[in-house]
């Protein structure tokens, strides 16, 4: 029987039965055979299909920094029904192109890896594919940013930080560049006007200098740009004004780390150990990719199982609440949920994304069951609905990067899932 195989942006791709990486034989030998072998310095671990397995495996690519869980015992999600999944695998919905899908099909045409749903505080279901395991950590890319972003928030409401003030107050070094008058609450918003491109299909695109300066992505042997984060950050020169308009730009979410190490004194890692996975029961450490010095990859490099994935979003569903104890505060939450201003938004073309708006690192749905969600390249997801009572975690490695290749299914099976757990 022929593969099955999806069509995006011109190009054809195994769907996501056909490309899991075990059924490629993808790093199975020893040694792998050199087509299936994965390896940082050939700079092409992100590539399709080498990333079904890449994104379960970055500890054995990357240098990281652990995320510690301390020795507690883990906290309980509550245990999975079979026929609950089975109605949920059932459910119908319409996709925006009026194709009718099935939730568990629509889980093989976006690639996902793992998907977990957390419904009035317990697990109704929970399914893994391809490379990832329950207690295998998997890349959040940029579902990070809304970890860092809430903690940034927590210290502005704790009085750490000040939104209103410039950067430089916390970080001298950006004098001269595009932060030098940005405001702590445009870098939390994405306000900041900088000459950067996020564009992730061009190579030439200021991303990927920012990934070769993080080591994220490896550097040719005449490379001569900057060695680390901090170095890359005080090259970026304005474009345009700042506080007036959403622009998506991950650099801003590197530099708010650099502001909060300057006034805690600790590093991404030790916060997220220290706030939440020691607080929050997790049941595996966490880890984060690191720079040539040792500094986390605030913008994208947080890896954590999926199970500790939802434990965040069950956190964020209950306004910071875990059990008797109040992790986050609920202000900084609700200040979440009410989300910036949609005009802000609007003009930055994210056309399946009508009516959002950017807040504190989330992107908020303002629709009838309250939704916001923390969402990263190649299909990651952490969908927080607190009007349904429902939260879904879920990791993919979709062949495409930007998330509008899969939001034409993922939406409509969010709010199809959402409908029904409502209503049961």
């Amino acid at each position: 029987m022929k593969p099955r195989t999806l069509e995006f942006d011109g190009a054809r791709y195994l769907d996501g039965a056909a490309s899991d990486p075990a059924l490629l034989g993808l790093m199975d030998g020893s040694p792998p055979p050199a087509e299936k072998c994965i390896r940082f310095g050939d700079d092409d671990f992100l590539s399709f299909p080498k990333i079904r397995w890449a994104l379960s495996h970055l500890r054995e690519l990357l240098p990281t920094a652990n995320v510690g869980r301390g020795a507690g015992a883990p906290s309980e999600l509550g245990a999975t029904r079979a026929d609950a999944e089975s109605a949920i695998d059932a459910l119908g919905f319409l996709d925006m192109h009026g194709t009718e899908r099935t939730w568990a099909a629509s889980l093989q045409d976006t690639y996902c890896d793992g998907i977990l749903v957390m419904h009035r505080g317990r697990r109704v279901y929970e399914r893994y594919f391809g490379a990832l395991r329950a207690d295998r950590p998997h890349g959040c890319f940029s579902i990070t940013k809304s970890y860092a972003a809430t903690l940034g928030a927590t210290l502005c409401h704790e009085g750490a930080l000040s939104e209103e003030a410039r950067v430089p107050y916390y970080v001298p070094e950006m004098k001269g560049t595009a932060y030098e008058d940005a405001r702590i609450r445009d870098v939390l918003d994405m306000q900041v006007g900088i000459d950067y491109s996020e564009d992730y299909s061009d190579p030439a695109a200021g991303f990927w200098d920012y990934a070769r300066a993080g080591g994220l992505r490896a550097r040719r042997p005449d490379y001569s740009g900057p060695g680390n984060f901090y170095e890359y950050l005080v090259t970026l020169r304005k474009q345009g004004a700042h506080g007036q308009a959403f622009s998506y730009k991950t650099v801003n979410t590197e530099l708010l780390c650099w502001v909060m190490k300057r006034v805690t004194g600790l590093g991404l890692a030790a916060l997220l150990s220290e706030r939440l996975w020691t607080r929050l029961g997790c049941e595996q450490d966490g880890y984060l990719s690191v720079d040539s010095i040792g500094v986390e990859m605030g913008g994208a490099g947080l890896n954590a199982t999926l199970r500790d994935l939802a434990r965040f979003g069950e956190l964020m569903r209950c306004d910071g609440a875990w059990g008797d104890a109040q992790l986050l505060p609920a202000a900084v939450v609700a200040n979440i949920r009410r989300g910036s201003d949609p005009a802000k938004f609007a003009p930055a073309g994210y056309t399946l994304l009508h009516g959002y708006s950017y807040r504190d690192m989330w992107w908020v749905a303002h629709n009838k069951w309250g939704a916001f969600e923390a969402r990263g390249i190649h299909g990651q997801r952490l969908y927080v609905a607190p009007r349904a009572e429902l939260v879904i975690a879920r990791f993919a490695s979709h062949p495409i990067a930007v998330s509008a290749a899969n939001d034409p299914i993922t939406l409509p099976a969010f709010n199809a899932l959402a409908q029904f757990l409502s209503r049961n």
